[in-house]
């Protein structure tokens, strides 16, 4: 008799960009230890399809990870910008607090964990 066959792995279908590996690796070495690991691409807006690159649902607050700034990369032409713009007055009319970092934020690994950090903080006390 042959044995039942194992359901295949299923694989992520968004793939990890550069920046977020770079912005999990600072926030897992440099958080405090009561800070929680984010959630990647959190769905906030149902039906829409809107996803935040890192959220702490919790505390409802969100960072956007801004890649192609100099490249002319989507949040940098036209149509992606408008898109952001409406995602983000909706996560602000949704009570989100979204902090958004480029690349040229992550060298200054620890000034950008304390954002974060204030964020979760303050949301955590009101």
């Amino acid at each position: 008799m042959r044995a039942a066959r194992r359901p295949a792995a299923r694989i992520p279908t968004s793939k990890v960009s550069a920046l977020e590996a770079k912005f999990d690796q600072i926030w897992r070495l440099l958080r405090p230890a009561w800070a929680p690991l984010p959630v990647a691409e959190h769905r906030f807006a149902p039906p829409r399809r809107w996803r935040f690159d890192r959220a702490f649902p919790t505390e409802m607050v969100a960072v956007e990870l801004e890649g192609g700034v100099w490249s002319g990369g989507r949040h940098t032409r036209a149509a992606g910008f408008l898109g952001d713009v409406e995602k983000y007055n909706a996560a602000a009319l949704a009570n989100w607090l979204v902090l958004r970092f480029t690349a040229a934020d992550l060298p200054a690994a620890q000034a950008v964990v304390d954002q974060v950090v204030a964020a979760l903080k303050m949301r955590r006390a009101a």
